[in-house]
């Protein structure tokens, strides 16, 4: 086995192994450890661009290294940097919870980089199980108990039961392939998804990863989380456990659900459903987590429809919209995170007056939620366009003109933040947000990024095609 394509994981779990150590040696000093996190989190993402175009199998081909985990390991390295970047100043963590914080991350990352790599059945439930324990904790280590501890109740008890009904779920794809592996599954007879015992193991196992993407009806989990969370975990959560949630289930649909049409269906009853309550349900929103969350429930409706496409550029549509997700709800929860600097949850009417307080934040949220809403010439913009030409192809004409109309529906409460900040007038007169110079340039990269993206989105289409093209390849 060549160690070399696990230099990722390595690297996590060994980050993880230091603050382990650092808990249990050294008192805890936010600065040292912040500083360390972010050299360990850059490390972790210059690994994970060198490592970009490896291939081979760990662990007796438990794990496979392509193109395509390659890419969702770069996205998830990304994701935990950037976060990283908001942890200086966590007011609403105990001290001596610090050091378990950052372990908790960095396996959560390491688990979720394993899980994007997945080929056989039982790696991809553990992988999943450990990254969903990890945030299990790091929901409930918020200082408000009122808020965490029932948050992580809630998360874990919503989480148990979706395991269990995946384990089930593999039980019964294992019974009727019979394989553990999902690239023999791939290979097996054309129409196994047909059979009855199959497709009832295939969409079990698919609901475990609906209640990590949040789609209806596993999604009731996601508002009361969010608002419960520290700002900084909710930000983790919007974006690296939807980015693996989105790896997995291209994956998993892609090898074992081809051929499906009772697969197809379900999945386009099921994203009008998290489409239409997602931004229903977002509209009566005054936490502005809150709205976030049911605003995921939305986007969860229209990945599905890149996927239930069963194309290579539905598939590829489903990878682009993970990469302008990660990209869009960060920008979102940064400005959350940076205007709430005592670890509060944010109202909506709390951002009165932003745009005289800090332009920049005002900026960077404005552009983040017009790409929510796909407007042009934004990322989200382009992201919505792929998957919806890829479910056009296939002749889901209804399924886009509904997801259309979502859209438009999703652009109301987009504007009432922006709204917000930029025409409401603050109940008390308060001077200019100090935000430091190195937020000012985070932020200002990921509003010209958001842009540009949109703009020249050739690259990144691009490597989702050859990500798609590798997996679709089969070993």
């Amino acid at each position: 086995m060549n160690w070399l394509i696990a230099a990722p994981e390595i690297s996590y779990f060994a980050s993880a192994l230091w603050f382990l150590v650092l808990s249990l040696a050294a008192k805890p000093d936010a600065r040292r450890e912040h500083r360390t996190s972010l050299l360990l989190g850059g490390l972790g993402v210059a690994i994970c661009t060198v490592s970009i175009g490896q291939e081979g199998y760990l662990f007796t081909r438990a794990f496979r290294v392509d193109l395509f985990s390659q890419v969702f390991k770069e996205l998830l390295s990304l994701s935990l940097f950037l976060v990283l970047t908001l942890c200086g100043k966590m007011r609403d963590l105990r001290e001596r919870h610090r050091h378990d914080f950052y372990v908790l991350l960095f396996v959560c990352t390491l688990a979720m980089m394993l899980l994007v790599s997945a080929d056989h059945l039982l790696a991809l439930f553990l992988s999943l199980e450990l990254s969903s324990y990890s945030l299990y904790i790091l929901v409930a280590v918020r200082r408000d108990q009122r808020f965490g501890t029932e948050a992580g109740i809630k998360y874990f008890l919503v989480g148990t039961f979706a395991s269990a009904v995946m384990l089930f779920g593999l039980a019964l794809l294992y019974a009727s392939a019979p394989a553990t592996y999902l690239s023999d599954m791939a290979r097996a007879p054309s129409g196994m998804a047909e059979r009855p015992l199959a497709f009832l193991g295939l969409l079990m196992t698919l609901g475990g990863l609906f209640f990590k993407l949040a789609v209806f009806p596993f999604h009731f989990w996601a508002p009361d989380t969010y608002q419960g969370a520290m700002n900084q975990v909710a930000a983790y959560i919007a974006t690296a456990s939807k980015v693996a949630a989105v790896a997995v289930m291209v994956r998993v649909v892609a090898l074992a659900g081809q051929g499906s049409a009772h697969l197809v269906q379900i999945l386009a009853v099921l994203s009008i459903m998290s489409m239409t309550v997602g931004n229903l349900a977002a509209i009566a929103q005054k936490d502005l987590k809150r709205l976030l969350a049911f605003s995921t429930t939305a986007h969860a409706g229209y990945v599905l429809i890149g996927i239930l496409a069963v194309n290579e550029s539905g598939y590829a549509g489903a990878v682009f919209y993970a990469m302008a997700l990660l990209l869009m709800k960060f920008s979102a929860f940064l400005v959350v995170t940076v205007v709430a600097g005592d670890g509060k949850n944010l109202e909506v009417e709390d951002l009165a007056g932003l745009h005289r307080r800090s332009p920049i934040l005002a900026l960077t949220l404005m552009v983040s939620l017009f790409g929510l809403a796909g407007i042009p010439p934004t990322i989200g913009f382009t992201a919505k366009f792929l998957v919806f030409v890829a479910a056009m192809e296939r002749g889901h004409f209804a399924l886009v003109l509904i997801a259309m109309i979502n859209v438009v529906v999703s652009l109301y409460y987009y504007l009432l933040v922006v709204k917000a900040a930029y025409l409401t007038e603050p109940r008390e007169e308060t001077g200019p947000r100090a935000v430091s110079l190195s937020t000012r340039i985070l932020a200002g990269a990921l509003a010209s990024g958001m842009v540009v993206a949109g703009f020249f989105p050739t690259y990144l289409m691009e490597l989702a095609d050859s990500a798609v093209q590798v997996l679709l390849s089969g070993p």
